[in-house]
Order: structure tokens, then sequence, then C-alpha cells
């Protein structure tokens, strides 16, 4: 008996590709302008020109300027590198602690992983936001301090995810074979751990970075981030705040830059996670 399988099955199944690949595109965009900001940026963004302040859209001023003259478009392009390039600095300064912490804690348990538990128990047990205004009211602000205080409060969430799937995998009868054959324990965690664990990193990176970046510009918008005149996109929605009702591009332009690269990220987060979750498939 022969089966003919219909061709919508063949577009169901191309279609979630195609979307993963065109966030994927999407982000290295965002990515590469965010690199190369500074060079195509028009005007320099911290420079003050009074006499040509809250201009509206025009050809020498794609988005107009602000208060103080300065062109938006270039700060929304140079802000994008404090903006975007903290968060990714953020996510991988967390990763290289989470990463490390949770495949020692989940392989070697015991007493160890009973100390580094109760560090990741103590900080998981206040919302991530609180302490990053915590500590970043402490530290001080500036954006050292911010993304000293956001990698203090992420990696905890690194570590556990890398250690539930560590002793998982641990459980299984290949791990108990690799230690009979005198496989040692490095080789195990990089050749058998890592690889399973990469999968999850992965996924819940890419949802945490939109996350990081609504946490740097809400702490900029209140004053903790960014200083002037350092073009961000949270600080800019602070400047934008008294001039909404004659200038409500100050405040919209960098509000909709938040909205579309977070969106991005959330998008590509769960078609990640729908292309790499093992049990689906």
């Amino acid at each position: 008996m022969i089966v003919v399988r219909p061709n919508n099955v063949t577009k169901n199944i191309k279609r979630p590709q195609f979307k993963l690949f065109g966030m994927i595109v999407l982000l290295g965009l965002i990515i590469i302008l965010t690199l190369v900001a500074p060079l195509i940026a028009p005007y320099d963004p911290t420079e003050v020109q009074l006499t040509e302040r809250l201009k509206p859209m025009s050809s020498e001023n794609l988005l107009g300027t602000d208060h103080m003259g300065r062109d938006i478009l270039s700060r929304i392009l140079v802000g994008a590198q404090t903006t975007v390039g903290t968060s990714i600095l953020v996510i991988v300064l967390a990763l290289s602690i989470g990463l490390p912490v949770g495949l020692i804690s989940g392989y070697i348990g015991g007493a160890l992983d009973r100390f580094f538990m109760r560090i990741v128990d103590a900080l998981l047990a206040f919302p991530d936001f609180i302490i990053a205004i915590v500590l970043s009211g402490l530290l001080g602000p500036g954006m050292f301090n911010l993304v000293l205080a956001l990698v203090v409060v992420k990696w905890v969430s690194y570590a556990r995810l890398v250690r539930s799937t560590v002793i998982s995998e641990n459980q299984k009868e290949y791990i108990a074979v690799a230690k009979i054959n005198g496989l040692s324990s490095i080789k195990i965690l990089s050749k058998h751990m890592i690889p399973h664990v990469v999968g999850n990193l992965v996924v819940y990176a890419s949802l945490d970075l939109g996350k990081v970046i609504l946490v740097i510009a809400s702490l900029s918008y209140i004053g903790l981030g960014a200083q002037p005149p350092t073009p961000e996109w949270g600080a800019m929605l602070n400047e934008g705040r008294n001039f909404f009702h004659n200038a409500p591009q100050l405040m919209y332009i960098p509000g909709i830059a938040i909205m579309l690269v977070v969106l991005i990220l959330n998008l590509l987060g769960d078609l990640l996670r729908d292309r790499l979750d093992v049990k689906n498939k």
C-alpha cells in the first residue's frame, strides 16, 4: 500500500525553519548595526547644538533632533552599543560563571553542590530586577556598576539550569559506561555533558537577553545606568519625558527600538525552543 503525504506537511515543516532563519537574520543585522554604529551615524551623537533643538524629521535629520539639538538617529544607532551591546556582555559574563559552576556542582555533588545551591537559592529568593536595583543603588550609578549588578543576579539562573541538566544526564547508563572505561571527568564533561547543555543555554540566553535589555533600559531610565551625555535608549526615554507633548518622537523612537529588539529576541527564543526541544522531535 502506497501512502502519499499531502503537500501541507512539507509546508508546515519548512515554515518554522523559514521563520527561524528570518529571526536569526534580523538579529544578525541588529548586531552588525550595533558594531558599525559609530561609522554609519550621520552626526556626533553627543554634539550639542541649541540652535537646532527639537527639529522635526527632515532630510538633514531623518528622525529629528532632541532638546539639546543632537541628532536622534545618531543617538539611536550609537545607543544600541550601550543598550544591546551591554546586554550581550552581561549574558556572556553570566554564562562564563554559571556554566562552570553548574557543571562542577551537578557532576561532583556533595558538600560543594550544597554550598553553591545555597548561594543560588538565596539570590533566587528575590526578583532579579529588585536585586539589580538594590545593588546598582549601593554601587552607584554608571554602566560598569550596572553590568556588575546584573552579572551577580543573572549567573545563578544559568548555573541552576546547567546543574539540573548535568544531574539528569549523570544518572544515565552511557555516563556509567564512560566512567567504567576510564574516561576522565574533564572528557565526560566536555564530550557528553556540555553538548546536552548547549541547547538549553542557547534558548534561555536568547529569551533572557530581551529581559536584560529591558532591565538596562529601565535602570537607565531612573538614573542608575548610563549617565549623560552617553546615548542609551532608556536614558533617552527619560530625557524626552518633559517634551512629550511638544516632541513625542523623543520618547516613542527609543521606545519602538526597545520594543522591536525585545520582540525579535522573544520570537527567536520561542522558535529555538521548538527547534531544539528533543521531546517535540
